[in-house]
């Protein structure tokens, strides 16, 4: 199937349809554009694709991690790149991997005085899904990186790290190799996947534990990319992307789980996608950063139930390559579990990774991947195929 999904979108890529932005009313305002990736002064090479990313403040700086490749698809020349800047300006070279594999979701953790960096291996081939582990990099408290270390079991793939309620904490996924390849058993029938969404919690950044105690999966089904924010009151809220499909359909599920049981996660569909989700909160208000797709309703799953499951995954993956995307801010609503569309990060084409840091009470800056937003509004399929920058902007709140 992996195959095929280039194919049909390189064919589909001139009859893309014109689908409008909805309009923003009020609310949080962007400010003005800066390019990050690539940039003069840079103090490393990058090559034409710049996108998975990652940032935090760590030791009075901030550190950036990106990965650099010939295009977005997976590639033995695929390079990870920190950088550490105090003023987000001028950046200083930190550290650089390649090992002839594709790398990609670099994600830190700070951890007394000690700034992790994990990261999925991958293999080499542009049509296929190739987990192959996870690593970790440590820089210690004088400035030295480690060695790079095998971290967690099996394929396991790091989503997102961060500090909730004072925990540091992992969520990531395995069985991702099974996203675009549906298997049959023996006797035909359609095997639906069965990834799993795990949960973790550390204290020293290099052994892990369930973050609910006897609750490490959280989720079992279509589901791989997955964040997660508190509640104002208890109790959490999460999007999931489910692009491999389930009994639920595919597109994302928005999750809660209450503040007694945190480990027991309710979730329901939405028929939307959002690739890369990031989530949130300020205030007493969840917030998701997404991919957005510009067909007519921003729907994946196109509801084609006469198909098999296998049948609808091709499909749906075909029609979302040919559309045009953005990256844009959401609200996530959780008592409605239900997510609202609220405006667009300057992005285009191959877009949506993003990072966030806190400035002040208001303000997040916000580190995100496009291609160049001053070019042709190009479907997806086309923007992997060529160049993408890393960019920043300042997501203001302030009332």
């Amino acid at each position: 199937m992996a195959l095929l999904l280039p194919l049909l979108g390189l064919a589909l890529l001139a009859c893309a349809p014109d689908a409008s932005a909805p309009t923003a009313g009020g609310g949080p305002t962007l400010s003005a554009l800066e390019q990050v990736v690539p940039a003069d002064g840079l103090p490393v090479q990058t090559q034409a694709a710049n996108n998975n990313l990652d940032v935090i403040q760590h030791d009075g700086s901030v550190f950036l991690a990106f990965r650099t490749a010939p295009s977005h698809f997976a590639s033995a020349d695929a390079t990870l790149h920190v950088l550490r800047s105090t003023d987000e300006q001028v950046w200083t070279h930190e550290w650089s991997l390649n090992l002839g594999r594709d790398l990609r979701e670099p994600r830190f953790l700070s951890i007394d005085g000690q700034l992790f960096l994990y990261f999925a291996v991958l293999g080499t081939s542009s049509l296929d899904f190739e987990p192959g582990g996870a690593r970790v990099v440590v820089r210690d408290a004088a400035g030295s990186w480690s060695e790079p270390a095998d971290i967690f079991d099996g394929n396991f793939i790091p989503w997102r790290a961060r500090v909730l309620d004072g925990q540091p904490m992992v969520v990531g996924y395995t069985g991702g190799e099974g996203v675009y390849d549906q298997e049959v058993d023996s006797g035909g029938a359609e095997r639906l996947p069965q990834i799993e969404v795990r949960w973790l919690k550390t204290d020293d950044g290099r052994s892990f534990s369930p973050f609910v105690p006897g609750a490490e999966v959280v989720h079992v089904g279509g589901g791989s990319e997955t964040d997660i924010a508190t509640r104002p009151g208890g109790g959490i809220v999460a999007v999931m992307r489910n692009e491999a499909g389930d009994a639920d359909g595919w597109g994302s599920k928005i999750c809660t789980a209450p503040a007694e049981d945190p480990g027991d996660w309710s979730c329901e569909p939405d028929p939307r996608k959002y690739d890369s989700p990031l989530v949130f909160r300020h205030g007493d208000r969840i917030w998701l950063i997404g991919r957005r797709n510009l067909n007519e309703d921003g729907a994946y799953d196109l509801g084609m139930r006469a198909l098999s499951h296998a049948e609808q995954s091709l499909h749906y993956q075909a029609a979302y390559w040919n559309e045009r995307k953005r990256c844009s801010l959401w609200e996530v609503l959780p008592d409605r579990q239900e997510v609202v569309w609220v405006l667009d990060l300057a992005s285009r084409g191959d877009t949506c990774f993003a990072s966030v840091l806190a400035l002040d009470q208001h303000r997040y800056a916000v580190y995100n991947y496009s291609s160049p937003v001053d070019g042709p509004d190009v479907v997806w399929l086309e923007g992997q195929l060529g160049e993408t920058r890393i960019y920043r902007q300042v997501l203001d709140f302030a009332p």
